[in-house]
């Protein structure tokens, strides 16, 4: 079959659809670029620091890596007009918010454990700083796309955005209050972060993501 009769057999490829889906795919490609340089910071100032959020901060942002990924494959060649390649990113990206869940809960338990603390970082504050403005910009955008698209993917990449931001005002947050004894607040902070990726991953899963 040839492009045109494909595109024109398949009722959402108009040129408009299109347009947005070569959009949805180049927002992530800038993510996934943004995101390698915020995970490797992210992970050098949290381990620095021995802060759990800020070290699962810098790990969602390798998970967010996977379902920008997942984008991209979803609206690469002929997978752009498969029904079935969304089914498959959509619930590839409800698996990527379930990757990070576990993680934070266990390394939460063993800080405390090990009884380290949080301390200030210059560097954490700067990348989350930045995370924090320039996420929900990204992640509103591909929620608007996925809207247009009726891709839950592409919404659930945009819901990973904004809980980037989230993550990033709860750590900065949190760090801040470390100062003033409140050491706490940096592993609540995560446990909730883990709670909401294991909601948003159910809402991925279902196809929610594309409708919230």
């Amino acid at each position: 079959m040839v492009p045109d009769q494909r595109i024109h057999e398949h009722p959402a490829a108009s040129a408009e659809w299109l347009r947005a889906a070569r959009s949805a795919r180049s927002l992530s490609v800038a993510t996934l670029l943004w995101l390698g340089v915020e995970s490797t910071l992210g992970l050098a100032a949290g381990l620095a620091a021995h802060s759990v959020a800020l070290i699962g901060w810098g790990l969602s942002a390798i998970v967010e890596a996977a379902a920008s990924l997942i984008v991209v494959w979803r609206f690469t060649g002929a997978r752009t007009l498969s029904p079935s390649a969304e089914t498959t990113a959509r619930r590839a990206v409800a698996v990527s918010f379930w990757l990070l869940a576990p993680y934070l809960v266990v390394h939460v338990a063993y800080d405390l454990e090990a009884g380290h603390r949080a301390v200030p970082s210059v560097l954490g504050i700067v990348v989350t700083a930045f995370s924090l403005v320039s996420m929900p910009v990204l992640g509103l955008a591909k929620q608007r796309l996925g809207r247009r698209l009726a891709s839950a993917a592409t919404s659930g990449e945009g819901a990973q955005n904004l809980i980037c931001a989230a993550m990033a005002a709860g750590v900065l947050a949190g760090l801040w209050l470390n100062t003033l004894g409140w050491w706490w607040v940096d592993p609540f902070v995560a446990v909730a972060l883990a709670v909401v990726a294991v909601r948003e991953g159910k809402r991925a899963w279902s196809g929610h993501a594309c409708c919230h």
